[in-house]
């Protein structure tokens, strides 16, 4: 039996903002890793992941949910996350939290080594040849700076984005660039944070997407909160729910009919 045609048991780390905001990307994730042949489970002991605390410097704190998030998922084949900031602090930051307890840090590396962003597991490891979605319109890619420079997550949603029906995917010229957002850097240094994401939407702006997709929830919000305080039709969501056709929802920061659905 190859790897691709087991039935891996995966278990979904939702994330806060997933789960407090923007629950049907949760939804879209269930459905994609379906679709990609794993049985898929939502542990409930699941919480935070300790990204805030651990950028806070709250190391205890940090660590405390570090063993609980290691616990929670414990027998899963792999842990799966939407969102590339919440993988790499999973995948990366908790073996070097665990630095000194040689028991934890075993337990934190070995747990790592499951640990997958979304978009990388659906096309590295499962190689996902159709997607459930479809979308009739232009659409631009924000590479998040976690996915992209700690986990290299970049050509993976655009393969998959690839398969969806009817998009056309178009390159804004600063796909890489910061959103912005930042976590605690957004609440820390707001005046910043708000120049960085008028950049941002200026090159959204110039790429003239319907849609502007990413894996990451955090970056979406700063963009389409942005693009929606400027009055632009660009839509915001996040390449889960595109890839699943999980599209009923409003999309982020727009009402219904401020989305563009239709190429021009």
């Amino acid at each position: 039996m190859t790897e691709q045609s087991k039935r891996p048991r995966v278990g979904l780390f939702v994330t806060c903002l997933v789960d407090l905001l923007r629950p049907s990307v949760g939804f879209a994730a269930v459905r994609l890793l379906e679709a990609a042949g794993c049985d898929v489970e939502v542990p409930s002991a699941q919480t935070c992941c300790g990204q805030p605390a651990y950028n806070a410097g709250d190391r205890e704190d940090a660590k405390a949910l570090a063993l609980q998030t290691i616990a929670a998922f414990d027998g899963f084949d792999y842990v799966v996350a939407p969102s590339g900031s919440c993988a790499a602090v999973l995948k990366l930051h908790y073996p070097r939290l665990m630095a000194g307890d040689p028991d934890a840090e075993r337990r934190a590396r070995a747990f790592a080594e499951r640990v997958y962003e979304l978009t990388a597991f659906l096309s590295d490891v499962r190689r996902l040849e159709r997607v459930p979605g479809a979308f009739a319109g232009r659409v631009a890619v924000h590479d998040a700076c976690s996915g992209l420079r700690e986990l290299g997550v970049k050509r993976q949603p655009r393969a998959l984005l690839e398969k969806v029906a009817g998009l056309e995917l178009v390159e804004m010229a600063d796909a890489e660039g910061c959103c912005g957002f930042g976590g605690l850097f957004s609440i820390k240094y707001p005046g910043i944070a708000n120049a960085i994401a008028c950049m941002k939407t200026a090159s959204i702006t110039a790429a003239d997407p319907a849609l502007v997709v990413s894996g990451d929830l955090g970056c979406l919000l700063q963009i389409a909160g942005t693009l929606s305080r400027q009055g632009s039709p660009v839509a915001c969501r996040h390449i889960a729910e595109v890839l699943a056709g999980e599209t009923g929802a409003p999309a982020i920061a727009r009402p219904p009919e401020r989305e563009r659905s239709e190429p021009r």
